[in-house]
C-alpha cells in the first residue's frame, strides 16, 4: 500500500502516520529524514543536498527525487510506504509519477483556528524530545523524564500564519491533483484516535 499524507502544519500527519505504520506494517518516509540520513552517511546525493542547504538555498526537486528513488528501492518499502512531506507541489507530484504509483492520498482537514492553537500551545521536552500541548498538559516538566519543557521560537502566530499561506498556495492544490485517489480525514477534537478510526476503515477497504 503506497500512501501520501497531505495536511497543513500541525494537522497531525506524524501521529496519523504512526498509527498506519503500526496497523498496516508499512514504513514512513519523510524528506527531512531522507536529507539527514544521506548527509550523515556522506552519500553523493546527500552532499549535493548539503551544498544547497549550506548556502541557505532550497534543495532542487531533482535532488530530492533522486534521494526518494533510492529510498524506495530498500527492502522495507516492498510492503508499501507512507510519504510525509512529499510531494509539496504540483511539479513534485508530476516527478513522483515517473518513479512510483500511489494507491491513496489522505488529506487531513483541520480548522485553521485549531492549527494555530496547537502551534502556540506546543511544548517540547528539553531532554527526550517528548511533545505536549498546553491545552491538555499544564506541567512545566516532562511526564516521562522530568526535564523542563520549552517552546520553540517559531511556534508563534506570525510564523504559523506564514506557513499556512505557503501551504495554501503551494501544497493545497495537490488535493485536486489527486482527486481520484483522495480520502479527506476530518481532524477530531476528541483526539487522534477518533481521527484515525475512519482512516483505518478506508485503508482496510483498499485491501479487499
Amino acid at each position: 500500500m503506497r500512501i501520501i499524507l497531505l495536511g497543513a502544519p500541525f494537522s497531525g500527519k506524524g501521529t496519523l502516520a504512526r498509527n498506519i505504520m503500526k496497523d498496516f506494517n508499512i514504513v514512513q518516509i519523510s524528506t527531512g529524514d531522507l536529507f539527514r540520513e544521506n548527509i550523515k552517511n556522506g552519500t553523493e546525493v546527500g552532499l549535493k543536498a548539503k551544498s544547497y542547504m549550506d548556502k541557505g538555498e532550497l534543495v532542487p526537486d531533482a535532488v530530492t527525487i533522486e534521494m526518494l528513488k533510492e529510498r524506495l528501492k530498500c527492502d522495507d518499502c516492498k510492503n508499501g510506504f507512507i510519504l510525509d512531506g512529499f510531494p509539496r507541489s504540483i511539479p513534485q507530484a508530476e516527478a513522483l509519477k515517473e518513479i512510483t504509483d500511489i494507491d491513496a492520498v489522505i488529506a487531513l482537514d483541520v480548522p485553521t483556528d485549531e492549527i494555530k492553537r496547537r502551534c502556540v500551545g506546543r511544548r517540547i521536552c528539553s531532554k527526550c524530545g517528548e511533545i505536549y500541548n498546553t491545552s491538555s498538559y499544564s506541567k512545566p516538566t516532562c511526564e516521562k523524564c522530568g526535564s523542563p519543557l520549552f517552546q520553540r521560537d517559531d511556534d508563534n502566530l506570525e510564523t504559523i500564519t506564514l506557513r499556512l499561506e505557503v501551504y495554501e498556495k503551494t501544497t493545497a492544490p495537490l488535493i485536486n491533483f489527486y482527486a481520484d485517489k483522495l480520502y479527506v480525514a476530518k481532524g477530531s477534537q476528541e483526539g487522534p484516535e477518533e481521527t484515525y478510526k475512519p482512516v483505518k476503515n478506508f485503508l482496510k477497504g483498499l485491501l479487499k
